[in-house]
């Protein structure tokens, strides 16, 4: 079985712009062109969740391209060399229970949870930007609050 590349949270959000911007301009007109040939628009719901359907697609396609922008901003030789930031992946050890885990630091759009990728935005992720190796640093989770010591820092600049 041929394994699935992963896909940046860049080429994520390229894949849906292209799927959304086809849907905008080829399938929302066809179909509002469609529902609109059945007559009485006041009263012809296929019309009218085209229209909602149109509007949410242009707000959304509207939200990547904003967060392409953000994204293309983020000028790399800026980021720290010996400090977490977004890119920085993580060796913690749980002080209570004794565990390590792995965390990258990613932006919302890439983050997955269970592949330990956090994002910088999430209260993990905030909680360890700017830290340094050897720093303890307490997470707020809904189960309470957790203590983790940074064991291993990689900055983006060590995997180049």
């Amino acid at each position: 079985m041929a394994e699935e590349k992963e896909l940046s949270g860049k080429d994520k959000i390229l894949n849906e712009l292209k799927q959304l911007e086809y849907e905008f301009t080829i399938e929302l007109p066809r179909a509002l062109r469609t529902a609109a040939a059945l007559g009485d628009l006041s009263e012809n719901s296929e019309y009218k969740y085209a229209r909602e359907r149109q509007d949410y697609v242009r707000a959304r396609i509207r939200q990547l391209q904003q967060q392409l922008a953000k994204l293309s901003s983020i000028d790399l030789s800026k980021l720290p060399r010996d400090r977490a930031s977004y890119g920085s992946t993580l060796i913690l050890r749980d002080i209570d229970r004794g565990a390590e885990i792995t965390y990258r630091l990613v932006t919302p759009e890439e983050a997955d949870y269970e592949k330990g990728l956090i994002s910088t935005s999430s209260p993990i992720g905030k909680s360890l930007l700017n830290k340094e190796e050897g720093d303890e640093v307490t997470v707020q989770t809904p189960n309470g609050a957790r203590k983790f010591e940074i064991i291993k820092l990689m900055t983006i600049h060590d995997e180049e």
